[in-house]
């Protein structure tokens, strides 16, 4: 079992960063031929940056479309941050100050995570316009985030698990000296629904993570007035005019 999900769990990572790194080449040289940025939109960088950041931190246009939509949202992807950031520790020693004062938010983020994919996932089931737009892969993506949830919160507040043995684990995986698993049905499922999440990640709509960067509505300025918006494709058909 060690060497199963450790096999797992490097491929899953291979294809994770190959992957998304793939989808953010194909975004970055998809032709931009329009000046679309919705108004009032800034009309400089700085701006747009700015924008941008209240955006990815605040989910302002999610939040002046649905109030509800947004206060799950939010609550799940502030919760996956400090989960993420929690779980650092196992890959690193010694373990920062930083990071070990992260440790008691990160353990009752989990606890906020769960919540917002709870609720939208009962927006999915319960609102009739948004089920009637939800396919099975929507329901599927909230189901494997849950269980992922699940089985974490599950090891820190119910069954305790060796959390020695698991640090060794993973730093030998990064240190590509692999170490013996601990035997534990909880861990070995978690590590396996983390790497089933890695591997259909780059496959998947949850790519909105990056894409958002690359949103002619939110990463252009409002001057159409100042300058002339030309796609770099469309200038080089221009200058062999």
């Amino acid at each position: 079992m060690t060497v199963l999900v450790a096999v797992l769990l490097t491929v899953s990572a291979v294809v994770l960063v190959a992957g998304v790194a793939g989808r953010v080449v194909d975004y970055a040289r998809t032709p931009a031929p329009l000046q679309i940025p919705p108004t009032p939109a800034p009309g400089t960088r700085g701006g747009v940056v700015l924008r941008m950041a209240r955006e990815v931190i605040l989910f302002e246009s999610l939040f002046r479309g649905n109030l509800w939509t947004w206060a799950f949202g939010w609550l799940f992807h502030a919760g996956l941050a400090l989960v993420l950031l929690r779980h650092l520790r196992y890959f690193v020693e010694p373990v920062p100050a930083w990071l070990a004062a992260v440790q008691p938010f990160g353990k009752w983020a989990g606890v906020v995570m769960a919540a917002g994919l709870a609720g939208l996932w009962a927006r999915r089931t319960l609102v009739p316009r948004v089920r009637y737009i939800s396919t099975p892969s929507d329901h599927l993506w909230l189901a494997l985030l849950l269980a992922i949830a699940a089985t974490g919160l599950a090891m820190t507040f119910a069954f305790p698990v060796d959390i020695v043995g698991v640090k060794a684990y993973a730093l030998g995986l990064v240190r590509l000296d692999w170490q013996a698993l601990p035997p534990d049905a909880l861990v070995w499922a978690h590590l396996v629904l983390v790497a089933a999440l890695m591997l259909l990640f780059p496959f998947s709509k949850l790519l909105h993570a990056p894409g958002i960067f690359f949103s002619p509505t939110r990463n252009q300025a409002d001057d159409p007035r100042e300058r002339r918006h030309l796609a770099p494709w469309a200038a080089e058909l221009e200058r062999e005019r």
